[in-house]
Order: C-alpha cells, then structure tokens, then sequence
C-alpha cells in the first residue's frame, strides 16, 4: 500500500483524522504491516503526521516497538 492507500484506509477505520485505528484493521499481513508501517515511521516527512500507540489489540514491531494502533494528524494531506 502506497500513503494515499494508508490514508484513505485510515479515515475508513478512525472515521476521521486524529482517531486511532487498529493496525490489525488495515488487511496487511503481520509482515506487510510492519514493513510498511516501518518505513512510514523512518520518513521525517511522513512520520510527523502518524503517532503510533500500544493500547489493546494485536500488537505488530514496529522499528522495535511493540503497536497495535495508529492517529494519523490532517496535516499529511500537504504531502499526499
């Protein structure tokens, strides 16, 4: 999935900017999750916008960290 992807899927889950949404909801794989996720998360450009958390849930690694929810900020539309 491409950030356009991850976006719209995210505004599907969280009905919105600025509410979690399970990283399990997104039909990735636990792999594809993590790669992809990780790499957003790497970006300085992209990953100002997406706060990860671990609240409940299945939890995927994250650039070693263990999260099972992301908020993504309205922001990151500048860069879609």
């Amino acid at each position: 999935m491409n950030l356009r992807q991850i976006v719209e899927k995210y505004l599907a889950l969280a009905g919105g900017f600025g509410y979690l949404a399970p990283l399990a909801d997104f039909g990735l794989g636990r792999g594809e999750t993590e790669r992809v996720f990780g790499a957003f998360d790497e970006d300085y450009h992209i990953s100002r916008y997406l706060h990860f958390s671990q609240v409940s849930g299945e939890a995927f690694g994250i650039n070693g960290f263990d999260q099972t929810h992301v908020t993504i900020d309205a922001e990151i539309e500048s860069i879609l």
